[in-house]
């Protein structure tokens, strides 16, 4: 039977993993839950580790743009503090059931939503970390002002490790001012590479978007370009003009636009089929597209970006890799048990790379403790 800890402190989450290490058990982190599906399909731990008592927002820091958050503090929550002031973590992926999703484990799979078109992904947002090592230790890097780089290599590797190499405990975030409104200009289009061509022109362009997303389903594809600020109108009327000139239908502007980029998170999870992650570079935006129709699969990404979140039949996820023979991954994230048994979902091949990361793997966590077999290589 799986044992349950809920630690309160840096050093008792330190204490839990100290205790499981040297009695040679296995330790699964868990912060709201909504993403325990991705990656490998990993035995059953002997220590589940909740953060969810590791919820405090310890300091806000409304002048200087930063925040320091513990793990278990709800995305959801922080962003409502935050906006109190009129400020925001540009951070914006799903956040599951009764928003659940928390700071530690958004940071922890590197998770994110279109904002990330302007302000980047959870590694540019983090400018310090705290973190629980299964030697007992309780480690800290970085600071809590946006100059300071100190330890910045430590928040890099936590960030998208899946909790491999400890728990992270609080991070320092950096903040940004929450715009006032937003519009948006989406045009529609059945050519792939007319979609593409028109994401390149809208990346290029001097706009200030706040976002820039595909979306394709049963062979049609939609751009949207979202602006913010004191007068988004005209942003986004600008980029519809551009969208026209590209040759796109359908071509809008709106200033109701929450529902258009809610659908777009949404098509991130898929509780029922499977979801592939694709990174490529934006020039292969058509390559992926097309791959999707071939595979009947839905897509939603980041088309300035090279980010695709592709959704489809679990049988079919054999079918979309091998059409995709050039992208940097294509990783498993939503998937049946079996599936992520059958197939491995991160595609990981022999070499450097991988040896790399076993290594930091083995320095961090010697004794493998944290979330074993759920990473590359089975790390």
């Amino acid at each position: 039977m799986t044992e349950v800890a809920r630690p309160q402190t840096a050093q008792a989450t330190a204490a839990v993993l100290a205790q499981a290490a040297a009695g040679g058990r296995s330790v699964r982190i868990v912060g709201g839950g909504t993403k325990q599906a991705w990656g490998a399909a990993a035995s059953e731990p002997a220590v589940t580790l909740e953060t969810g008592r590791l919820d405090r927002i310890l300091e806000h820091n409304a002048g200087d743009l930063t925040a320091v958050l513990e793990a278990g503090v709800p995305l959801a929550r922080a962003q409502a503090a935050f906006a109190s002031t009129g400020q925001m973590l540009a951070l914006d992926p799903p956040l599951g059931d009764d928003q659940a999703a928390t700071i530690g484990g958004v940071i922890a799979t590197a998770d994110s939503g279109p904002l990330r078109h302007r302000y980047g992904g959870p590694r540019d947002l983090v400018i310090g970390i705290t973190v629980a090592l299964s030697d007992g230790t309780v480690a800290r890097a970085g600071g809590k002002v946006i100059k300071n780089v100190a330890g910045y290599d430590l928040a890099k590797l936590f960030t998208g490790s899946f909790g491999t190499l400890g728990a992270i405990v609080s991070v320092n975030v950096r903040l940004h001012p929450r715009p006032h409104a937003s519009a948006t200009a989406s045009g529609a289009s059945a050519d792939p590479a007319l979609l593409a061509t028109a994401a390149r022109a809208l990346a290029a362009a001097p706009l200030e978007l706040e976002a820039l997303d595909v979306a394709w389903r049963d062979g049609w594809g939609a751009l949207l370009a979202r602006a913010g600020g004191a007068r988004p109108e005209h942003q986004a009327r600008r980029a519809a003009a551009l969208l026209r000139e590209e040759g796109l239908e359908r071509v809008d502007v709106t200033s109701e636009d929450a529902p258009l980029w809610e659908r777009q998170r949404a098509g991130q999870r898929s509780p029922g089929r499977a979801l592939v992650r694709v990174a490529t570079t934006p020039s292969a935006l058509a390559e992926v597209l097309r791959a999707a129709g071939d595979c009947g699969a839905a897509v939603v990404g980041r088309a300035a970006l090279g980010t695709s979140y592709v959704e489809l039949d679990p049988d079919a996820v054999a079918a979309l890799r091998e059409r995709l023979p050039n992208v940097r991954a294509a990783v498993l994230l939503d998937g049946p048990v079996a599936l992520r048994r059958a197939q491995d979902p991160w595609e990981a091949p022999e070499g450097p790379a991988l040896e790399l990361m076993r290594r930091v793997k083995r320095s961090f966590d010697p004794a493998g403790t944290c979330n074993p077999g759920s990473f590359v290589g089975g790390i």
